[in-house]
């Protein structure tokens, strides 16, 4: 059977656990080189190992998203090392939610800075080689809260609102290059994050949701493969809510 994305590269930052890995591990089905991306080199070359060991052609590298020079350094090496760039996931982030009063500059800072900043840091980047391919497929992971907000998340709602901006501002810039950029605005999926969550937050997100189940990393990997595969060649500057229609 053919694999839609035989002979691509696609580099995931946050690539190593819970979605990223599942994004990885989707894109990689259908035969596309990895270049996984973690704070944390262990983390990231564990998982590496992973799909190496079942015949996968990954690499992993060690990046802070929320530094440019960190950024322009991973897609470098990327590059050098694989010959190309096809596909850029940006699906790192973090959360450190509280209430907007008694939130911290600090926390508004750091949450801005991974998730926002990051994710133009690795665009602005990315960029480059796939203009000079004249393709490229570029996926922000923003949230559904980035459309609705959500107590509790002002850093991290207007972070994802801002990812989503920035992927119609992108696919605006570069379509006349042949890239693609779009977003992709998960719900309340299960991970290890959510799992933390109290019950009684868990079920008043089931209340919501007509699909009466909360997402898998699996089925936000499905949507990003889409807009990853040459079947998402005309659809850029879009959002894509993943949410068993939480925001219908």
């Amino acid at each position: 059977m053919c694999k839609r994305l035989e002979g691509k590269v696609a580099l995931v930052t946050g690539g190593a656990r819970g979605i990223g890995k599942a994004i990885c591990k989707r894109l990689s089905d259908e035969g596309a080189a990895l270049a996984i991306v973690d704070i944390m080199l262990d983390v990231a070359q564990a998982t590496a190992d992973e799909f190496t060991a079942a015949g996968i052609n990954a690499k992993a590298y060690a990046a802070n998203v929320a530094k440019m020079e960190d950024a322009e350094a991973t897609v470098a090496a990327v590059v050098e090392d694989f010959g190309r760039l096809d596909i850029l996931v940006n699906n790192a982030g973090i959360t450190k939610d509280t209430l907007m009063l008694k939130m911290t500059e600090e926390q508004w800072d750091a949450v801005i800075a991974v998730n926002l900043k990051g994710t133009f840091n690795f665009t602005k980047a990315a960029v480059r080689p796939m203009m000079k391919q004249r393709a490229g497929k570029i996926i922000n992971m923003a949230s559904v809260v980035g459309r609705m907000g959500n107590v509790g998340q002002a850093n991290y709602s207007a972070s994802k609102a801002g990812v989503i901006a920035l992927a119609k501002t992108t696919a605006k810039e570069f379509a006349a290059r042949n890239i693609q950029c779009n977003a992709v605005a998960p719900g309340f999926i299960v991970t290890d994050m959510t799992a933390k969550l109290p019950e009684a937050a868990r079920e008043a997100f089931l209340t919501v949701i007509p699909a009466k189940r909360g997402g898998t990393p699996e089925d936000v990997a499905n949507v990003v493969y889409f807009l990853s595969s040459p079947d998402s060649d005309y659809v850029t500057g879009q959002v894509i809510n993943c949410d068993g229609g939480m925001l219908m």
